[in-house]
Parts: structure tokens; C-alpha cells; sequence
């Protein structure tokens, strides 16, 4: 992979992916056959696509901040929970196959999707965030278990986390996101290590498709602030629906 177009289609891809994954999520669907396509064996492609999604996220955190949106210490909680998953989910992946797997995964999205377009929404005006006591608990132990499928491949991850937030921790959408995208920071770091001791990083591609996804991701934070709940409802819709198709008929 030493031609130089490969090197922009990997800048262009990633701030495709990195914008999608910020206001929705799914997107390592797109960058991961991609970086299969241009050589990378599926588990290095794996290892080296969390690169670009530990500085994506990153990135996206920084871009709610700058927005005045943070959930921290509650991301915080939730993504160490998540870290202890992610360490099993990553030792796992090391020697990755996936036919099977994403076709339950194409299933899983479908539900996602139902669920979206027919419960009844939480108003806005009445929500009433449960972060603390028992609904904190229980963030944690669901976490842990995001966590394991997050370290495994973490594509679609984005709409299980943001399901969860805001139907159980009653969260509007864009501090669902700010709080997504800080968790999944936290528990990729752990995952990475694990493929960066296994020798499944290239680190000269992860970081080129990391500038795409920095930009992307710095780009769809500050406008998902603005664009407020119905649009990132529709963004999710639609991209869960777009991934579910692939998923199901082109793996």
C-alpha cells in the first residue's frame, strides 16, 4: 500500500467515517473493508482501524466541549466499566472471522431501527436524567458487556450506546453523543493495547485514515449541537438501515 492516491482515499474515507460515527455510528462498516481492500489481513485492519477511532473520538469529546456539552464524571464511569469488556472483546478478535457474525449484527440493526421509529420519544422538556444510584450501577454492568462487543469489532456500537443512554438513562440525543463518543475513547485505548501487542497495527495507515476521521468527527460534533435531536434521529435511522442491508447481503 505505498501508492499515494491510497493514502487520500484513506484521508476522504475516514472523514466519511468519522462523521458518521460522531452523529450515529456504524461507520467502521465502511473504513474496514475498505482497508481490506487495499491488503491489510481483516484482524490488522481490525487493530489498525482503532487508531483512527481512538483519535476520532477524541476529537469528537473535544468538539462537544468546545460546544459546551460534557458528561463527565458519568462518561468516565461508564467507560472504565467499559474497558474491563473491551480487554475481552479485543483478546478475542486477535484472529477475527465474521460471515456469521454479521449477519446476527444485520438482525440486531433491524431491531435497532423498530425501535427507533415506533417507541414513543422521551419529551424533551420533561426529561429527567438518571445518572446516579442504581441507574449508574446499571449503566456500568450494561457497559461491561458493550464493552466486549466493542473490543471485538465495534462497528455498530454507536446504536447500541446511544439506544441505551436515552431510553435508560433518559439522556437527549446530543448528550447521548457527547457521551458515546468520550466512553468509546476510553475503552478502544485498552482494546488497541491488546492489538498492538498481538502486532496487528499499522500504524502508518491508521494514522492517515485518523486524519479523515479527526476532521469528520470535529466537523459533525459542532453540528449535531446545533442541528439538535430530530436530526441526528434521522441521521441514525437512516444509516442503521444503510448498514443492516451491507451487513445482510454484501459480507
Amino acid at each position: 500500500m505505498d501508492t499515494w492516491y491510497h493514502y487520500l482515499l484513506l484521508v476522504v474515507v475516514g472523514f466519511a467515517v468519522g462523521f458518521i460515527n460522531t452523529v450515529a455510528g456504524g461507520a467502521s462498516l465502511i473504513s474496514l473493508p475498505v482497508l481490506i481492500w487495499l491488503g491489510l489481513p481483516p484482524a490488522v485492519a481490525n487493530g489498525t482501524n482503532r487508531v483512527a477511532i481512538v483519535l476520532q473520538t477524541a476529537m469528537a469529546t473535544a468538539g462537544f466541549r468546545s460546544k459546551g456539552v460534557s458528561t463527565f464524571p458519568f462518561n468516565g464511569y461508564l467507560g472504565l466499566a467499559a474497558v474491563a469488556g473491551s480487554l475481552i472483546g479485543a483478546y478475542l478478535a486477535v484472529d477475527i472471522s465474521g460471515e456469521l457474525f454479521n449477519r446476527i449484527l444485520a438482525i440486531i440493526m433491524v431491531v435497532v431501527v423498530l425501535v427507533i421509529a415506533f417507541k414513543p420519544g422521551v419529551q424533551i422538556d420533561t426529561l429527567q436524567e438518571r445518572l446516579t444510584g442504581r441507574y449508574l450501577w446499571a449503566g456500568c454492568l450494561a457497559f461491561f458487556f458493550i464493552g466486549i462487543y466493542g473490543g471485538f469489532i465495534n462497528a455498530g456500537v454507536g446504536f447500541i450506546i446511544i439506544l441505551f443512554l436515552h431510553y435508560f438513562h433518559r439522556m437527549d440525543l446530543v448528550r447521548t453523543n457527547a457521551t458515546k463518543v468520550a466512553v468509546v475513547c476510553i475503552y478502544t485505548i485498552a482494546a488497541l493495547i491488546v492489538f498492538i501487542v498481538n502486532d496487528k497495527v499499522i500504524w502508518k495507515v491508521g494514522l492517515v485514515l485518523a486524519i479523515g476521521n479527526m476532521l469528520g468527527a470535529w466537523f459533525s460534533s459542532r453540528i449535531s449541537v446545533g442541528r439538535g435531536d430530530g436530526y441526528i434521529k434521522g441521521f441514525l435511522i437512516a444509516m442503521i438501515l444503510v448498514m443492516a442491508v451491507k451487513l445482510w447481503f454484501f459480507t
